[in-house]
């Protein structure tokens, strides 16, 4: 994948952890970050490590329904981390009950992505090359227009910040 070139995939459906918050990612974050990731390693650790299976878990990844029709302090985050195949709803075990862990499968289909480098206040510009591309090829978003999805390749401290923005498409 090419830097700020978009490309068009096809994505199966995929089981994931999500948690949901509202308000700033950078206040709101570290309470849902301890919660997704508290409740994917503690079944990594405690439901598969004493079976001899390896859980491996996905990057994170997030939904953003609304990011473009509110102010910052009011997103919709839906924070996820892909996990395999083999979980299910009844091997998830909870590890912060006042920010539910959900079991749930996000659709898979044709996606347009991008990847965008630097940081995340700076991926205007790149979301506009993505809508371009879309509109340019007569295709239309299979979800509320604005809504992406982000996949984070490196960490916010990163010297380079790599995400990955996507949108489904039909």
């Amino acid at each position: 994948m090419k830097t700020f070139v978009p490309e068009l995939i096809e994505i199966p459906d995929r089981k994931v952890i999500t948690v949901t918050s509202v308000g700033d990612p950078n206040v709101v974050g570290e309470s849902v970050f301890k919660s997704l990731y508290g409740t994917a390693y503690t079944t990594k650790f405690k439901t598969f490590k004493p079976r001899g299976i390896k859980m491996k878990l996905g990057k994170l990844t997030a939904l953003w329904p609304d990011a473009h029709l509110k102010p910052k302090d009011k997103w919709t985050g839906i924070w996820a981390i892909p996990i395999p195949d083999y979980v299910n709803q009844s091997d998830i075990v909870q590890k912060d009950e006042s920010h539910p862990a959900i079991f749930t499968v996000w659709p898979g289909g044709t996606y347009a992505q991008i990847l965008h480098k630097g940081t995340y206040t700076e991926e205007g510009p790149t979301i506009a090359i993505l809508h371009k591309f879309i509109e340019d090829n007569g295709i239309k978003m299979a979800d509320v227009i604005g809504k992406h999805e982000e996949e984070y390749l490196t960490s916010p401290d990163a010297k380079i910040v790599k995400t990955i923005i996507r949108y489904r498409i039909k």
